[in-house]
Order: structure tokens, then C-alpha cells, then sequence
């Protein structure tokens, strides 16, 4: 039976030297004995795996609101999409893959309901308060919010777990700045991060597509479709349009990671990476995009943002999104006695407004609509 200290031995053996191993991991904020067969890692990802805000991305906005339809992303299964092309990438640079899915599938645990407009929302309420970041809401709750053990608050994941989820580069307000020649985070942590953008723009596109926001003979100008569609055609004849779609978005999502693959280990090799040390005080960021690449991906985006993001369909959620959160945080402000006792009690976890924020970030739309309809609706019962 394998124990721990035997995987701890095969990392030290097969991934790079630039990787991050778990059993030279900076530690956790309180000391617990290891597990016998399970690296600190392995144990942070089924940590985050377990918690109720990764349950609740099930019903948090991607795109489309949970009722829009069955088959469109949600927050969940956005993240593990995100740990998918993560540990695809990592396995094949010879990094941690389990500190790099552990990252990935707790990336978006802060996103608030209603996705990026929730956000922004949930940001400009709270501006006289220290405002909102999902990155930085994703760090709270596995550090404060999640109470799964009598000994301490939050997850107690170790440090280079919250390295990855912080995603700051030399950012004042990233708690977990160790030493003055640090830039980057691992290389695990930028190689989730990008993966989060790659899985965001190609799957938007699927469900974009699928919902009919994106015309088709728009698509044709943007390079990364039109490449593909092209050798599409010249493989197959007459193909059914469902299954064309799946081809050319799976060709894309492979593009992109082939170039940014390729891209980063000709970056390791160019700035002389040999270790973790090197990653993190390099003077620029190790993983990403050849300029090709970042080009492509870049316009991809832009479509969507333009097409899809400001469509009139969307736009009209966001503008009930908004009504919801605001409503909800202007009741809770006025009669603090609304909130359930439990925001209530915990007085050391911040001021009332942040709590509220706290209690409001971690609704799914269902219940925040739900909750919005309770209080405003006079013929609801609470």
C-alpha cells in the first residue's frame, strides 16, 4: 500500500524542478499531523471538494441563470473544466498536479450570485467598506468562513493552496506576500489561472452558440473559429452542425493550451527557471501565451464580450441581478434583525456590512431571488 512519504518520493523523483513539491509545502497557519497516505495537497483539494460553497457553484451564474436551461455552465461546472485542463497542463510541464487542481477547483469558491455582475455589484455596495473581489472573498471563506473543524476557522489549507487562489502579483492587499523578491506564484498558480480564462472563452462560446446569442456568420471572423472550421471541412463533409460545434470548440480549447504549453516551457528555458524560487522573484511571468496566441485569444474575447456578454438577453438579467443584490443589502443594512441570528452572533468576523456582504456573496441566484421575493413580495411567506 502506498503511504504518504512514498508519494512525496516519487514527486521528488519525476516532476521538474521548478515544480512544487508537497512535502517541501511552506505549511499550514495551524500545525496538523499528516496523513498517512494522503499529501498536504491531495488533502487541500478534498478540503475544498467538501465544502458548502463549492456546492452552491452548481447554482451560481456562469452566463446564463440556472432556469435559462439545463445544459448551459454553471460556476461548478466551469470549475471543473478549469481542473481539467489544469492537471492536463501540469502533467505534461512535470508539475503538481494536485496543488494545481486544489487551486482550480477553489478559484471561484468567492464568486458572489449572478456571476460577474454580482461582483461588481456586491463591489461598488461595498465601496466605503473595503469593497469586493471574488478572488479575495474566495481566500475569506477558505481562511474564516468555512467551519469545518473545533480547532480553528476556515479550511487551514496551506500556504501555496492560497498563493494559487490569490492570483495577485505584488498586490498590497494579498495577505500571503512571504518574501520582499516575490513577483508571481507558482508556476502551479499560473498555470491555473490561465486555464480559468481558456475554459471561460471557449465554453462561453459553446453556450452562446447553443442559446443562439452568437451568429454563426459572425464566428467567421474571429481566426481561432474560422482556422478551425476550415480543417474541420477539409476532414468531414456535410457534418451535422451539433457535432461541428463540439469539434471546432474542442479544436480551439486544444490550440490554446498547445500554444501556451509550448509557450511556457520556451519561457522556462529563456529565463533560466530551475527552481520555485526562480518562479515567483522572476521579473516576468513565466506562463502564457506566445504573442500568436495571446492575439487570437485576445479577439476571441473581445467577440464575446461585444456579442454575447452585452447581448440584450444578458443585459436584461444583469438589470434584474442588480435590483436583487441592492434590494437585498439595502433591507439587511436598515433591519440587521432580517439577517438569520447566525450573521448576527458573529461579530469577529467583520463589520455588519461585510458580514452582510459575506451572507449575500454566498447565495446562489435560486435563493437570492427567493430571499428578494420573501421580503419585497407581500403575499410570500418567509
Amino acid at each position: 500500500m502506498i503511504k504518504r512519504q512514498d508519494i512525496e518520493n516519487l514527486e521528488n523523483e519525476y516532476l521538474a524542478p521548478f515544480a512544487v513539491k508537497s512535502g517541501e509545502s511552506w505549511g499550514r497557519a495551524h500545525t496538523e499531523e499528516e496523513h498517512p497516505y494522503r499529501t498536504r495537497f491531495q488533502r487541500d483539494r478534498d478540503r475544498v471538494i467538501h465544502t458548502s460553497a463549492f456546492r452552491k457553484l452548481e447554482y451560481k451564474t456562469q452566463v446564463f441563470v440556472y432556469h435559462e436551461g439545463d445544459y448551459y455552465r454553471t460556476r461548478l461546472t466551469h470549475s471543473l473544466e478549469v481542473a481539467q485542463i489544469t492537471r492536463s497542463i501540469c502533467k505534461s510541464l512535470q508539475l503538481n498536479e494536485d496543488l494545481a487542481e486544489a487551486i482550480a477547483l477553489a478559484h471561484d469558491l468567492g464568486h458572489p450570485p449572478f456571476g460577474h455582475t454580482g461582483q461588481d455589484v456586491l463591489n461598488k455596495l461595498m465601496k466605503d467598506h473595503g469593497g469586493f473581489e471574488h478572488n479575495k472573498q474566495s481566500l475569506r471563506i477558505v481562511k474564516v468562513l468555512e467551519k469545518r473543524y473545533p480547532e480553528f476557522e476556515g479550511l487551514n489549507l496551506t500556504w501555496e493552496v492560497q498563493e494559487g487562489i490569490s492570483k495577485h502579483s505584488r498586490d498590497t492587499d494579498n495577505p500571503l506576500l512571504r518574501e520582499a523578491e516575490h513577483h508571481y506564484p507558482s508556476l502551479e498558480g499560473q498555470v491555473a489561472d490561465y486555464a480559468d480564462g481558456i475554459a471561460y472563452n471557449a465554453h462561453d462560446l459553446d453556450d452562446g452558440i447553443t442559446s443562439n446569442l452568437l451568429d454563426i456568420g459572425q464566428l467567421q471572423e474571429v481566426a481561432l473559429w474560422q482556422e478551425n472550421e476550415k480543417l474541420l471541412e477539409q476532414k468531414y463533409t456535410n457534418l451535422d452542425f451539433e457535432l461541428k460545434k463540439y469539434q471546432i470548440v474542442r479544436s480551439i480549447i486544444n490550440d490554446l493550451i498547445t500554444d501556451f504549453r509550448k509557450t511556457t516551457q520556451d519561457n522556462i528555458e529563456q529565463y533560466g527557471i530551475l527552481s520555485v524560487s526562480d518562479v515567483r522573484s522572476c521579473q516576468k511571468r513565466v506562463a502564457g501565451f506566445s504573442k500568436e496566441g495571446a492575439e487570437k485569444n485576445n479577439e476571441l474575447k473581445k467577440f464575446l464580450n461585444k456579442n454575447m456578454y452585452h447581448h440584450r438577453r444578458v443585459r436584461r438579467m444583469e438589470f434584474k441581478a442588480e435590483l436583487y443584490l441592492t434590494k437585498l443589502f439595502d433591507a439587511y443594512t436598515r433591519i440587521p434583525q432580517l439577517l438569520p441570528e447566525s450573521v448576527l452572533a458573529h461579530e469577529h468576523q467583520g463589520p455588519l456590512e461585510r458580514r452582510i456582504c459575506d451572507y449575500i456573496s454566498g447565495m446562489t441566484d435560486r435563493s437570492s431571488i427567493d430571499e428578494y421575493r420573501k421580503l419585497y413580495s407581500p403575499d410570500e411567506k418567509d
